[in-house]
């Protein structure tokens, strides 16, 4: 998603309030948007920080500055500073985190980023944004644009060749059927539609994506009540540890507005530490993210809706 981000932030940079603060990294891929802004595009070298207290002080004085790093190195390193001189003061400061969840598996531990806008949701004021395609970047960086303090996290669409991406929404249905309600945050929700239509349309589950958090800003929409209301059966899937995720927030909006929910499966990533290391597909399967392990999770769900 990074070359949309550039054509994103570049269509932007007309605005000369914006600038643009960089820990060091986006070489070989935002040179376009250092040549459109010029001075205001600040490399703060390797100290996030400094660079996330810098955007603070640029919010206060009313500029729109937007922060950029991998993203563990964007909310993990910097969190004391997001917390008291961003989200303490409300700045529409915008963190962009590339790599989110397992996107840099084979560096280890220490570059994922699988509690992030878990432990960036509790701080007041954030927003979340988690887009699910390529094509999503542009209405993202909009929507976190005109929003206060917000957290983008990058990753690569993933749907099947030939896919026609539907517009944005922060909630969209990507397959229908009269199985159970699948639930996916970003990136995600791409991998399962392929293995979703190949079902038949009596097990197909109803794959929908989520983009953006929490969910107060955007309540699941009426459509998917309805196929909840008729199959009893949730899935939430996030490459997201388990605590402080969309699945504990869908569990507890559930209980709270009393839906008809009597199976609840919540897949989650299940582990920063692993006995070997690979890509971003592989440390998923080893989470049970993978679109097999997915439905195995809700195969008795599905022979129910038979």
């Amino acid at each position: 998603m990074r070359k949309q981000l550039c054509d994103a932030l570049v269509a932007r940079s007309a605005d000369q309030r914006m600038v643009f603060l960089t820990g060091d990294l986006g070489f070989m891929a935002l040179e376009p948007l250092q040549a459109a802004m010029g001075e205001r595009f600040i490399n703060a070298g390797v100290a996030e920080q400094n660079m996330v207290s810098v955007a603070a002080a640029m919010a206060r004085e009313g500029l729109d500055p937007w922060v950029y790093s991998i993203a563990p190195f964007c909310y993990a390193r910097p969190f004391e500073q997001i917390r008291n001189d961003v989200a303490f003061h409300n700045l529409p400061v915008k963190l962009i985190g590339n790599g989110g969840g397992y996107g840099y598996g084979v560096m280890g531990p220490t570059h994922h980023a699988i509690e992030d806008y878990g432990v960036l949701l509790t701080l007041p004021n954030m927003r979340a944004f988690v887009p699910a395609f390529d094509e999503d970047v542009p209405e993202t960086i909009a929507r976190a644009g005109d929003s206060g303090p917000a957290y983008v996290r990058l990753g690569r669409g993933e749907p099947p060749a030939g896919y026609a991406v539907p517009a944005y929404a922060p909630w969209r249905q990507l397959t229908a059927g009269a199985g159970v309600v699948v639930v996916a945050a970003g990136p995600l929700a791409g991998t399962y539609i392929e293995p979703f239509t190949a079902l038949p349309e009596a097990m197909r589950p109803n794959l929908w994506a989520v983009a953006e958090l929490p969910l107060t800003h955007n309540p699941p929409p009426a459509a998917l009540l309805k196929q909840l209301a008729r199959s009893g059966a949730l899935c939430v899937v996030e490459e997201h540890v388990q605590r402080g995720g969309l699945g504990g927030e869908l569990a507890l909006m559930a209980l709270e507005q009393h839906w008809p929910v009597d199976q609840f499966h919540h897949l989650f990533a299940r582990a920063h530490h692993y006995a070997a290391y690979g890509s971003q597909t592989y440390l998923r399967a080893q989470s049970g993210l993978d679109p097999a392990s997915v439905l195995r999770a809700v195969a008795p769900a599905l022979r129910t809706a038979v």
